[in-house]
């Protein structure tokens, strides 16, 4: 038997559902799950059209039930008994939906869960696709179902479909004024009278900068259509969000409407077990009073209510400026400098005038090079305030046509908002989730994924920053490798801070408060904080940098968050987090990085990137490959540009190599090693350097060995990526590697490393030949050849012979060797009476050498072989207990 059912509390978009998906399962049977609201049941007691086919679902035998077809659901707690047979073997379920931002509860073999104004718009469409007639009484019902549920087409949430379909259905004889006189009932004296209480006990309350009404009322009977009165209160007031609670009998009675993307009034709802739409929900409360209701309202609305966005929230702070009388061709630098295209000019600290670049372009064209800028900035133009709201923002840069928008206090220039930070903030809410934040791009919120990957401590030190900061004036936020990680869920603990105010003022003030010591770097505006119990955090004033020419250090300006972003490598390395009290964990994405998470891409911001800093081509690949990203085609390009024109070369030096050193740890470094081939950079690292087959083939081995030591679990660091500079700088001299630590400024302590590795690789081997040539190698010889060597020289030589035998000696080292030492020491010999003096070393290695060949195995054993070695030197232990 087939099942149409939906939820408990069934409205009119659920019996439009209800209808069409009869035409769909034309022999189901068409359940109510619980009672429908008044207007519904108003509906039945008016009109006999379909009254005769809907059961009740107590009459309804649930083991014949074979397919359960839900509509305008997807959660098993809001279908009454029929939550039985979810998971029931030989249930098959049928599931049509549009809350898409609700989770689904209930696994389905068909699912259609789409982002419409109603569940019955969904199911029209397939209607209409299957060209399924439909009588003019079933296409009332259905645009019943999709007015109620779009607020007659009006609600926000309503979609282009939810128009067409409701077109469709008037082509299919849908009465409109049907429709109308059962959304929009007259009034009764009991509702004026409800209505009048709800408008006398009325309360507003402003949360972040949004007004929400609380209205309440109470009688000791039930009166129907809350709904239409909680309507009617809006438009009468002209409300933008109003809560009404009502107690009538013994239950309490929620029902919440919202004209304002700022606040979704479906979360309210889902709180007490109810459910809606962001613009209009309601819940059914039995086991709270009114007061506890409003109360818990009261305390869900500032997580609920989204900040209104101003002028404060998209602005770039603080703005860079000319000066009144700056020649146009400085301006023109300036603009290049800080990658802007346009500045505002000031005389003696007031707003004069905007430059463009445009407008300098088209001046040095004509020659006027050294003319003021004053002569042909642009003097009329509009500002605004930081608290002006988003629509005046809007207004004064779309319909006033100025793509630079001055934010000016008390007559001075505090900010600017250009027409790319505007575009921003009016985007679309993406299909699909960005990696696992919000899917509306103004509440993308990270603050849970804080509490989730971090533990408590830290984000209690976070919040410290963002208050404190905000106590000096000041605003931080969470920047770099632990915000992009915390999104792909990766642990990451390097916190990097970005102040927009003084990042060493900032750090002094959460010293005293913390009792942290205070590193600070005045020259770059930096300090690094160390907490008692040794955890890091690094704060930095946001500031741009500029090179003078490719390759070369860059100049430090003092800036604004964005522009701090703006000179970062990449975009996924771009997204902030705030720290503020107010907003703390909201993201801040200027330039795209949700998105290339998101779709796995690596992405420069500019295409100078990779000349300015030769270092990203290695960063960027070494991100490709820790990843399993890809460059985008663009980045890509320009990679390889970078590299032919022989940028890498020229950035020799310390920071090349450290990225080099980063690149051959990461978790493959024989694909990292494939890949800086593959894009020609490793003859620019040193011209002979190459990834022949003789080199892959040594490469393939100590990645063997690499593996194989890891596995053993020793507590030996091991530098791997010393082991693979070793495979690659085989085939040189030493004279050449010598040249190239010169060149990259290796220290002289890795570069002696590095060396000595060479030499004491190629020294064990020829003893270890000569010792094997002499016969059967005693465990305490292969000791005394191996032990002086760092384990990147070992492993380095285990897969550079192909001789089994010195393989096999190499790992019984490692395995049986290495972690042997004998059990009396210095102290113990002291005891047995043995005088301090050289002989201490001799007895002891000898010990070492008799513990490793067999001879010795207990303590007693080792007492017995020093007595017999002293009193072989002609001197007597005296009988001392240990």
């Amino acid at each position: 038997m087939d099942v149409i059912t939906t939820h408990v509390n069934a409205d009119f978009d659920s019996l439009g559902a209800m209808v069409a998906a009869k035409k769909l399962y034309p022999d189901a049977l068409v359940v109510f799950p619980g009672s429908a609201e008044k207007t519904l049941r108003q509906f039945f007691l008016t009109s006999s059209f379909y009254a005769a086919d809907v059961q009740k679902a107590k009459h309804v035998d649930l083991d014949r039930v074979t397919r359960l077809i839900l509509v305008d659901v997807a959660q098993a707690d809001r279908i009454g008994r029929f939550a039985a047979l979810v998971g029931r073997p030989g249930v098959e379920i049928h599931l049509y939906d549009h809350h898409a931002g609700m989770p689904a509860t209930i696994p389905a073999e068909v699912c259609r869960i789409e982002s419409v104004g109603a569940a019955t718009t969904v199911l029209v469409e397939i209607l209409q696709r299957r060209r399924i007639p439909i009588q003019p009484e079933e296409a009332t019902l259905m645009m019943l179902g999709i007015y109620e549920d779009t607020g007659s087409l009006t609600f926000t949430s309503t979609t282009p479909r939810d128009l067409v379909a409701a077109a469709f259905l008037l082509g299919q004889g849908a009465d409109l004024n049907a429709v109308a006189e059962f959304l929009t009932p007259e009034l009764t004296a009991e509702h004026v009278s409800l209505l009048d209480e709800l408008l006398m006990n009325r309360t507003t309350h402003r949360i972040h900068g949004v007004e929400v009404t609380l209205a309440e009322a109470s009688r000791e009977q039930f009166v129907g259509d809350l709904a239409v009165l909680v309507h009617k209160m809006k438009e009468i007031e002209n409300l933008d969000v109003i809560i009404a609670i009502a107690r009538m009998g013994d239950r309490v009675y929620l029902v919440a409407r919202s004209r304002v993307a700022e606040v979704d009034v479906s979360r309210v709802a889902r709180a007490f077990g109810g459910g809606g739409h962001p613009e209009a929900s309601s819940a059914t409360i039995r086991d709270l009073t009114p007061i506890q209701v409003r109360a818990r309202v009261l305390e869900l609305l500032p997580q609920i209510v989204r900040p209104r966005t101003t002028a404060r929230d998209l602005w770039s702070t603080p703005v860079k400026t000319l000066e009144s009388g700056t020649p146009l061709g400085q301006a023109d630098e300036l603009l290049d400098r800080y990658h802007v295209n346009a500045m505002p000019v000031v005389a003696s600290g007031a707003l004069v005038g905007i430059v463009t670049r445009q407008i300098v372009a088209r001046a040095l064209q004509h020659g006027l090079l050294d003319v003021p800028a004053d002569e042909y900035m642009i003097t009329e133009f509009a500002t605004v305030t930081p608290d002006a709201p988003l629509a005046e923002v809007q207004d004064r840069i779309i319909r006033g046509g100025q793509r630079f928008l001055p934010v000016v206090e008390a007559g001075v220039l505090v900010g600017a908002v250009t027409r790319t930070d505007l575009l921003r903030a009016l985007q679309e809410p993406e299909a699909e989730e960005p990696i696992t934040l919000p899917r509306d791009p103004h509440q993308r919120d990270a603050a849970r994924l804080l509490l989730e990957r971090v533990s408590p401590e830290v984000v209690a030190r976070l919040r410290d920053v963002g208050r404190v900061a905000r106590e000096l004036g000041m605003a931080a936020y969470l920047v770099g490798g632990m915000v992009r990680d915390l999104l792909l869920r990766r642990d990451n603990l390097d916190v990097d801070v970005v102040v927009e105010g003084d990042g060493i003022g900032l750090g002094e003030a959460l010293g005293r408060l913390w009792g942290a010591v205070v590193r600070t770097h005045r020259a770059f505006g930096t300090a690094t904080l160390v907490l008692p119990d040794g955890f890091k955090i690094d704060l930095a004033t946001a500031r741009i940098e500029y090179y003078a020419e490719p390759a070369a250090l860059p100049a430090v300006e003092r800036s604004s968050l964005k522009l701090d972003l703006y000179r970062r490598d990449f975009t996924i390395n771009t997204l902030a987090l705030r720290l503020d009290p107010d907003r703390f964990g909201e993201i801040i994405d200027f330039f795209g990085g949700l998105r290339d998470l998101k779709e796995g891409s690596i992405r420069i911001l500019h295409n100078l990137s990779f000349v300015e800093d030769p270092t990203r081509v290695l960063r960027a690949l070494r991100f490709q490959l820790r990843f399993g990203f890809r460059l985008g085609r663009e980045t890509q390009k320009l990679l390889r540009s970078a590299v032919r024109m022989g940028f890498v070369a020229q950035a020799r030096g310390r920071r090349l190599f450290q990225e080099w050193v980063l690149l051959l740890e990461e978790s493959d470094p024989v694909e990292a090693l494939g890949t800086l081939n593959e894009f020609g950079v490793l003859p620019h690292l040193h011209p002979g350097l190459k990834l022949d087959a003789k080199v892959r083939d040594l490469v393939g081995r100590i990645h063997e060995v690499v593996t194989w030591f890891r596995l053993l679990y020793l507590e030996t660091p091991l530098r791997g990526w010393l082991l693979y500079l070793l495979a690659l700088f085989d085939p040189l001299a030493d004279e050449e590697v010598e040249a190239w630590s010169r060149a990259f400024g290796v220290s002289d302590r890795q570069g002696r490393v590095i060396l000595e590795a060479r030499w004491r690789s190629r020294q064990a081997l020829l003893e270890l030949r000569e010792a094997i040539s002499r016969g059967p190698l005693r465990d305490s010889r292969v000791y005394q050849i191996l032990h002086p060597s760092p384990p990147e020289t070992l492993l380095f030589l285990m897969a550079k012979t192909r001789d089994d035998e010195k393989r096999r000696l190499i790992s019984r080292y490692y395995t049986r060797l290495a972690g042997v030492t004998a059990i009396l020491q210095g102290r113990d010999l002291r005891v047995l009476g043995i005088p301090p003096g050289p002989a201490y070393r001799d007895l002891l290695n000898g010990l070492l050498r008799a513990r490793l060949d067999g001879e010795v195995e207990t303590r007693d054993d080792e007492v017995e072989w020093v007595k017999g070695r002293w009193e072989e030197r002609g001197r007597t232990v005296p009988n001392r207990p240990l």
